[in-house]
């Protein structure tokens, strides 16, 4: 059963010796992962993601971490560790170093160079120390030790956190692919010495752990691609994530071997990827790329474009082409390939996507009807390895939705480890651990913070629900002119409807009723507009959920002549 936050009160202060645990996103949620631990009074941050948006957040750009519980000690901050070069582990990252530009940033050499890349559109020059595997960095009271894992992404990192008060053992995203492509597997080895010397507690990630077996292994997509490249008559699409340096590689081996050429189509495609070939991790056949404004020059039936918009995101460039407003029309030539998994919450988009597409004619190639995309996250078995390997002593499942975080749960049970010492927490959940022992010990607010256009922060929960009844029912206007001295309605009610399909004469019967209950107010002693706007919105909400079954927004006017 998962922690629930309302039953706890704020924690106490932390005591001598104890190091301090709070997740500030990635619990119940795919996204905005970020931990903050706490230790003689300094603090080291795990990763600082993103949350992308869903349909019931209209207009969000982004969600952040929420920082109200850093924000007062920004200078506490030793530096801030970043496991992989994920948005959901660093897209965050600008807004923090907007409050403090000089927090230290740790992280491989790959992840580095895509948060430099982004923080320099935020015109901001960050410190940096570039770690490797096998590496340790002494970070204030917290010393840190680097160990290579696998994931989609190249130059992952889990973390090993020691400190007087015991060893953390954070994870980050991971999957234990034993063919992987650049050869850089979870060094087991590693995770061993660490669980021999002792770890208290390990937080892992558990997006798959609903998942049985292991996780198919990256080199099986190659066939997969081979075999859908040989069967495409025109250009072929492939949509992925623009940090995926994996799958594009794939994507550049078939395109070699098949006489393509490929464009990168995006900004943020064409910056991660020159970045990934400037530093080695993306192997580029010689010969294949071309920037996509010469892509008129050679036939359709020879190129490869490759794009952002595998999570159905309106604006990336897939979806403006299944939309027909890009500038690469798509026609029933083209096959398109979605090189991804579902993110829970985006299910919707992608098939509005792929709807859009095969709507133009184009052949849609998916992970449910062909093995075009493995998981970056390790399954049941692989995270039964782990804890056998490791036998920590707590465990903190992380990363993943509720169902994710109980099934990991269970499985630490499984293999031996006490119920009492599985922690299923939620965002904002203090857990404190000394002497071995890891303890809830309450809980911090912990909200969702909306990036929308450049306000920060400033969208509320009300905002949000404001623009689905505006999406969803509608907007009535109603303007009256009241004469206090005679205590009547002078002029009016003016209604004005949106998003209806009646016409405005339809609230013709409800004027009266307006008029009467305005002037029964006026006439009880009411002379605040706020009041008289109150009546005139109850009266006329009533009304139109009467007659027109209908619950819009409705802002009345009331101005005193």
């Amino acid at each position: 059963m998962i922690t629930n936050n309302e039953n706890l009160k704020p924690p106490r202060r932390l005591a001598k010796g104890a190091m301090r645990i709070v997740a500030l996103g990635g619990l119940g949620e795919v996204g905005r992962n970020m931990a903050v631990l706490e230790y003689a009074g300094r603090l080291l941050i795990i990763d600082c993601g993103v949350l992308f948006p869903e349909e019931s957040q209209p207009g969000v750009d982004l969600i952040l971490p929420d920082f109200d519980y850093i924000k007062n000690r920004l200078d506490d901050i030793d530096a801030v560790v970043l496991t992989h070069g994920h948005e959901d582990h660093i897209g965050a990252v600008p807004y923090l170093l907007r409050m403090r530009t000089d927090i230290p940033l740790v992280g491989s050499q790959l992840t580095l160079a895509f948060i430099e890349a982004k923080l320099k559109e935020h015109r901001i020059t960050p410190l940096t120390l570039a770690v490797r595997e096998g590496q340790t960095e002494q970070l204030g009271p917290f010393e840190c030790e680097f160990v290579a894992v696998n994931h989609s992404i190249p130059d992952a990192l889990a973390v090993a956190v020691k400190t007087g008060a015991g060893t953390v053992l954070h994870t980050g995203d991971f999957k234990m692919d034993q063919l992987p492509l650049d050869g850089r597997i979870t060094d087991l080895r590693a995770f061993a010495r660490l669980g021999e010397k002792g770890v208290d507690l390990f937080m892992v990630d558990s997006t798959n752990a609903e998942v049985p077996g292991f996780t198919t292994a990256e080199a099986e997509i190659g066939p997969v691609l081979d075999r859908v490249f040989s069967q495409a008559d025109g250009r072929i699409v492939v949509a992925s994530f623009a940090s995926h340096v994996h799958r594009i590689q794939q994507v550049l081996d078939a395109a070699a071997m098949h006489g393509r050429r490929v464009a990168f189509v995006g900004r943020s495609m064409v910056r991660n990827m020159g970045i990934a070939a400037d530093l080695g991790y993306l192997k580029v056949p010689h010969g294949v790329m071309i920037d996509s404004r010469k892509l008129d020059s050679i036939p359709a039936e020879s190129t490869v474009l490759m794009c952002t918009g595998s999570q159905g995101e309106p604006m990336a460039a897939l979806g403006r082409m299944a939309n027909g407003d890009h500038q690469i029309s798509i026609g029933s030539e083209d096959t398109i390939i979605l090189a991804s998994s579902l993110i829970p919450g985006n299910e919707n988009a992608v098939f509005r996507t792929i709807n859009g597409l095969m709507r133009r004619g184009a052949k849609v190639v998916h992970q449910a009807n062909a093995r075009v995309h493995v998981s970056g996250h390790a399954s049941a078995g692989e995270l039964l390895y782990c804890y056998n390997i490791l036998k920590p002593r707590n465990v903190m499942p992380v990363h993943g939705e509720v169902r994710h975080l109980i099934a990991n749960g269970e499985l630490a049970v499984k293999t031996g480890i006490p119920r009492e010492n599985v922690i299923l927490a939620e965002d904002g959940t203090v857990v404190d651990l000394q002497d071995g022992v890891a303890t809830v010990a309450g809980a911090v607010p912990c909200g969702y913070v909306y990036v929308d256009g450049s306000s920060v922060g400033e969208v509320t929960e009300v905002d949000l629900k404001d623009r689905l009844i505006l999406a969803d029912e509608g907007f009535i206007s109603a303007f009256v002119v009241v004469d206090l001295q005679h205590r009547a309605v002078v002029a009016g009610p003016e209604i004005h409807a949106r998003g209806f399909a009646e016409q405005d004469h339809v609230f013709d019967d409800v004027m009266p009723q307006i008029v009467k209950a305005l002037e029964n107010a006026l006439a009880d002693g009411s002379k605040d507009s706020h009041q008289l706007q109150q009546v005139m919105r109850r009266v006329l909400g009533r009304w139109v959920s009467s007659k027109l079954r209908r619950r819009p927004m409705i802002i009345p006017v009331v101005v005193f002549a």
